[in-house]
């Protein structure tokens, strides 16, 4: 447990995928009163409490991969000096697959108080409506663009005992699902999320050609996540 060495601390806030109502109360609470509010960007978090109706009394620190070293020493700083920071995502859980990492590990090490709001994190909400193995799963984050680099991958872990899971661009899924089959075989089962708690929430489960076959028909609007299943598991 971590040790509260000031008045101040780090709130780690997960908000909406899409559906709004999944914010908690908790997280409410924190955004209102927080010092500061990091985040990737200032306007779509800024977007995010009007429509949420929460009133906002600290500033917007625009919190990037860009800028996260530098920011995570100074963010430190004001935590030292009795300042409360929420740090946010523009969807999801920050630190999975977003800025986030640099700042709570430089809090870890200056022994601050951390503390993390559980709620939306695409990964999880995937692997639950999935229906794929859930007892171990391995998650990669974005492949590489290439097609060259995205077959090694597959091929390196054609034999996985876990479901992996990736996120993927609605530029390259068609392509993603191509080279599943085409290492993996198009037996392979899978699993794409779309949209996820939103009006339009799609969800394809099956062999990895019967899913580019679907996908071929349907809208490509939004990331998706998408799950495979150990080599030998059937539906």
């Amino acid at each position: 447990m971590t040790e509260n060495v000031s008045s101040g601390g780090l709130s780690i806030v997960s908000v909406p995928i899409g559906n709004l109502g999944d914010i908690s109360e908790r997280a409410k609470a924190i955004l209102s009163t927080a010092d500061f509010i990091a985040c990737e960007d200032t306007r779509v978090t800024g977007k995010l409490l009007d429509k949420l109706n929460i009133e906002k009394s600290g500033t917007f620190i625009s919190y990037r991969e860009e800028n996260e070293k530098i920011l995570a020493e100074q963010l430190v700083a004001e935590i030292q000096s009795g300042k409360t920071i929420a740090l946010v995502s523009d969807a999801g859980t920050p630190a999975i697959s977003d800025p986030g990492f640099r700042l709570i590990s430089a809090c870890r090490k200056a022994n601050l108080s951390i503390t993390a709001l559980p709620g939306a994190c695409a990964i999880i909400n995937a692997l639950a409506l999935s229906g794929l193995p859930t007892d171990s799963f391995l998650y990669q984050g974005f492949l590489p663009p290439k097609t060259s680099a995205r077959k090694k991958f597959f091929e390196a872990h054609s034999d996985s005992p876990y479901t992996i899971i990736i996120y993927e661009s609605c530029h390259r899924i068609e392509k993603c699902i191509g080279d599943i089959v085409s290492t993996l075989g198009k037996d392979r089962i899978i699993s794409v999320c779309r949209e996820m708690t939103k009006l339009h929430e799609t969800v394809f489960t099956g062999t990895a050609e019967s899913v580019l076959e679907q996908l071929s028909r349907t809208s490509k609007k939004g990331e998706f996540v998408v799950l495979i299943a150990k080599q030998k598991f059937t539906l």
